[in-house]
């Protein structure tokens, strides 16, 4: 395997990304995992691959960090936005997913703080990530349940530490936790690993647990579904954004700041659509 590929991430949700535009990329889960090692390979969160698409500008095939493939990944989709708006001159490309078509638009970047050189203006890249699926069996779940607060807890039953979380699909199923503080790394990773493969959830599900600072702002960190406690989860800031809306905790558009950053999650009234703009960083190229 002889490929040039594009290291990147989006809000420290970092990336493997190839080209397959014109040569199929075609690993399988040992390579994958070995290409996201870390210690000896290229170390990322999930590999991606930029596919043709007869539905949009390009198909995008993901794989998580335990080889696995999933649906779509809301970090990514701005990050491959942002290489085919480069690509293309454009400022909007639609991309294809097994999780659907998503449209993704070039905004004005912000200036961060930057290095020693001085300020930087970081890629700031928008993409909608279509209406939030709510029903159980959209999701999904084993058994039909509310899913603005689902039958779920961690701890005794007449003292639970979390419970009753909020479940949202995004393209891929999510749970969202609300806690009255942010949790630590060992509790994310403990609580994370115990509910992602829980009998409730036939396909594994992303684990989110949210603390709401304001209306307007929501802290959140992710156990993710074959690639563990991550930096950054799209899907999992527009989930939270959704299920603290369900729950009366916030309004429709909130700022979501994940361990790598900050994410504006927007859930429109008008078409139902979630749209999420956050930061897209190039981080080295290489070959695999």
């Amino acid at each position: 395997m002889t490929r040039p590929f594009v290291k990147m991430n989006g809000a420290g949700n970092d990336f493997v990304v190839v080209n397959a535009l014109a040569a199929p990329f075609t690993p399988d889960a040992d390579q994958a995992r070995a290409i996201a090692d870390r210690a000896t390979g290229q170390g990322c969160d999930q590999l991606i691959a930029i596919e043709p698409s007869d539905r949009g500008d390009a198909f995008m095939r993901v794989w998580n960090a335990d080889g696995g493939t999933v649906e779509t990944c809301g970090n990514a989709l701005r990050c491959v936005g942002w290489l085919l708006m480069q690509a293309n001159g454009t400022d909007r490309v639609v991309i294809d997913t097994l999780g659907g078509l998503t449209t993704a638009w070039r905004v004005p970047g912000r200036v961060g703080s930057g290095g020693p050189e001085g300020p930087t203006t970081a890629a700031q890249v928008k993409v909608d990530m279509g209406a939030p699926r709510l029903r159980w069996d959209e999701i999904p779940l084993a058994e039909e349940m509310a899913t603005y607060g689902i039958e779920l807890q961690i701890g005794p039953i007449d003292a639970p530490v979390i419970h009753t979380p909020g479940a949202v699909s995004m393209g891929n199923p999510h749970v969202v936790f609300f806690m009255d503080h942010t949790p630590d790394d060992a509790f994310v990773r403990g609580s994370g690993s115990l509910i992602e493969h829980h009998p409730l959830f036939p396909e594994g599900v992303n684990v989110g647990f949210a603390h709401v600072l304001a209306p307007d702002r929501i802290r959140l960190r992710v156990w993710e579904r074959g690639a563990g406690l991550t930096r950054a989860c799209g899907t999992g800031a527009c989930a939270a954004l959704v299920a603290a809306h369900r729950r009366g905790l916030t309004g429709r558009s909130a700022t979501v700041e994940v361990d790598g950053g900050e994410l504006l999650i927007e859930w429109d009234e008008a078409t139902d659509h979630v749209l999420m703009t956050g930061p897209v960083e190039i981080e080295r190229t290489g070959t695999l």
